[in-house]
This record gives structure tokens, sequence and C-alpha cells, in this order.
């Protein structure tokens, strides 16, 4: 028997959802349990499996305990904290990041300035900054110097794009909600799996939106 195309010799090896494990030359399957997990990233994390420069990875949070090969639906920039799903289902993840899907993505921006009203009007309206156009689904202020924000597609690094159009600097981006799931209480740094609930939201959400499309 070979697992990875490497031979195994030692009594009580283990194989794990994703590897290939062969038997004279013919490729077994393993059942695969299906994994949904929702971190609390924290600032300084990057959202990738691996990185040459050796950073942090916010997938290293989840520990030894998941077992499961992983990986994170979509991103957040290595600055930013909040809301970060992990899942080994493949199609979910392939719906959920489809712009069809257009589920929600709620941050709050704390910024090093006053926010002014153009940038709610503007942003909501739809602005392009460096040939790029960026809109916001709803924007809420929540003082001289924070604001809610909501996002369906989500270009890269979106608001604080914007914010620098207009000369200011985010000083801490946190996404608090994607589609029906919500951080609550989780502590930055911390992970918990989806509800059997959470994971029929998301899958129905996904479902309408791209028979829609």
């Amino acid at each position: 028997m070979a697992v990875n195309g490497e031979l195994v010799t030692e009594l009580g090896s283990k194989a794990y959802p994703g590897d290939e494990v062969s038997l004279d030359g013919k490729i077994l399957s393993l059942e695969e349990r299906k994994v949904y997990l929702l971190l609390n990233k924290p600032e300084g994390y990057l959202s990738t499996m691996a990185d040459p420069q050796g950073r942090k990875l916010a997938v290293d949070l989840l520990g030894e305990a998941v077992t499961e090969r992983v990986y994170n639906v979509g991103r957040l920039d290595q600055w930013s904290s909040g809301l970060l799903l992990f899942t080994n289902d493949g199609e979910l993840a392939r719906r959920l990041s489809h712009p069809s899907c257009g589920i929600e993505k709620e941050y709050v921006v704390r910024s090093d300035d006053i926010l002014p009203p153009e940038f709610f009007r503007e942003f909501r309206r739809g602005i392009e900054v460096e040939g790029v156009l960026y809109k916001a689904s709803r924007l809420e202020r929540l003082g001289e110097r924070e604001a809610s924000i909501v996002l369906v597609e989500g270009k890269n690094r979106e608001i604080r794009r914007v914010l620098a159009h207009y000369g200011i600097r985010a000083l801490s981006l946190c996404r608090v909600r994607i589609g029906p799931l919500g951080l609550d209480k989780l502590a930055p740094g911390k992970y918990r799996p989806l509800t059997p609930s959470e994971i029929e939201a998301l899958q129905a959400l996904s479902r309408n939106a791209n028979s829609a499309s």
C-alpha cells in the first residue's frame, strides 16, 4: 500500500481524506467527512495555505484538532480581522466564492480621520478609483470615524482603497458577518464548527443564487 506515492511500511500508519491511497497500483477512495469552520482571524495573519516568508497563517490557528485538509473560503488581507470560513466542501466553497452568489459581507471600519459625507454618498452610488469601480451595497455611519459597510462582490482591499481615495487610513477593519453567519462572541484567534442550521442556510443561499444566475 502507498499513501501519496510513498510506500507504507509501518503498522498503524494513517491516511486522511484528501490523501491518495493505492493498493497494488489501484487508487482507493476515502470517505471524506465534510467540515465547516468559522474562525475569528486576528490582525497579522495571512489568509493563504502557505507563505515562503514564513509569516503567520490563519489556518494554523485551527490547530491539530482539525485533521481534515480545509481551505479558506475567500480572503481577508493580513491586517484585517474577523470572520473567515474554512471547509473541505469544494463545491460549496466554489459556489459561495462565485460573484453570482451575491452573498453579503459586512465590515466595521475605524479610520484615522473623520469620514466625510461624500464617502458614504459616492461609495454607495459607485466610485471609480484608479480605473476600478467600487460600490457598497449598504453603509451606515456608526460615529465620526467609524462605519458599517456591506459589500456583495468585494474586490481586493476595496474598503482600504476607497478610504485612501479620500486621504483616510483604516486603523482597524473587521469582517463581522458573511451572509447569515456572524462573529457573535467568538474571541480573536478562536474558531467553532458551524451548526447544521448554519450549514443548511449557506447551502440554500448558494443554491438559490446559482440557480437564479
